[in-house]
C-alpha cells in the first residue's frame, strides 16, 4: 500500500492530521496537472495553476471528514474539482462579457467575435454532462484527459482500466462530444 493510500485511509477514519501529511505528497503532482491544463488556456486567463490547486485542495479537504477510497479516487475527485473551478470561472467571465447589468446594444452596431476559449470550455462541459448521463465512465476519462491533462496511460491507471480500453473510450468519447457540440452549435 502506498503512502498516499495510507494517508487517505487515515482521513477516512477521521484523523484530521492526515490532511496535513497528504498535501505535501500530492501537491507537486496537482500543481503539474494544473499547469498542464492552464498551458492550454488563453493568455487573458487570470487564474493561475497555483490558485487552481489551492482552490481544488480547499474543496477536497474542506469537508469535515473527506473520504477517498484510494489514490485513484483522490485524483478523480481532484480532476472534478479542477474542472468545476475552471467551468465556474468561464461562466463568471461569460456572464460579465454578455451583459452583466449593462444596457443592451443593437447587434448591428457591434462586431461579433469568434468563440472564445471560455465558450469552447462551456460547450465541452455541457456536452460532457450529457455524456455523463449516458456513459459515466467515459465522461470521467474525458474529465481526466481534458480538464486535468492526464495522458491516456495515466487516466487508465486512475480509472482502473487497461490502456487499450482507455484508448477506445477516448476515441468514442471524442467523436461523441464532437457530434454533440456541433449539433448544439447548429441549434
Amino acid at each position: 500500500m502506498g503512502e498516499v493510500t495510507r494517508i487517505l485511509e487515515a482521513l477516512g477514519r477521521g484523523e484530521t492530521r492526515a490532511a496535513d501529511e497528504l498535501l505535501p505528497l500530492v501537491y507537486e503532482e496537482l500543481r503539474f496537472l494544473a499547469a498542464e491544463k492552464m498551458a492550454h488556456e488563453t493568455p487573458t486567463q487570470t487564474l493561475q495553476p497555483t490558485a487552481l490547486v489551492h482552490e481544488a485542495w480547499l474543496r477536497l479537504a474542506g469537508n469535515d471528514t473527506p473520504h477517498f477510497a484510494n489514490r485513484a479516487h483522490f485524483f478523480t475527485a481532484a480532476s472534478e474539482a479542477m474542472r468545476r473551478i475552471l467551468i465556474e470561472n468561464a461562466r463568471r467571465k461569460r456572464a460579465a462579457c454578455h451583459g452583466g447589468g449593462q444596457k443592451p446594444l443593437n447587434i448591428e452596431d457591434i462586431d461579433i467575435a469568434c468563440p472564445t476559449k471560455d465558450e469552447e470550455m462551456l460547450a465541452v462541459d455541457e456536452a460532457l454532462e450529457r455524456l455523463a448521463a449516458e456513459d459515466g465512465p467515459k465522461a470521467e476519462l474525458v474529465k481526466l484527459r481534458y480538464f486535468v491533462g492526464f495522458s491516456v496511460e495515466e487516466a487508465a491507471e486512475v480509472l482502473g482500466i487497461s490502456v487499450p480500453t482507455a484508448k477506445r473510450w477516448w476515441t468514442y468519447a471524442r467523436a461523441w462530444l464532437f457530434r454533440e457540440i456541433t449539433a448544439s452549435q447548429q441549434r
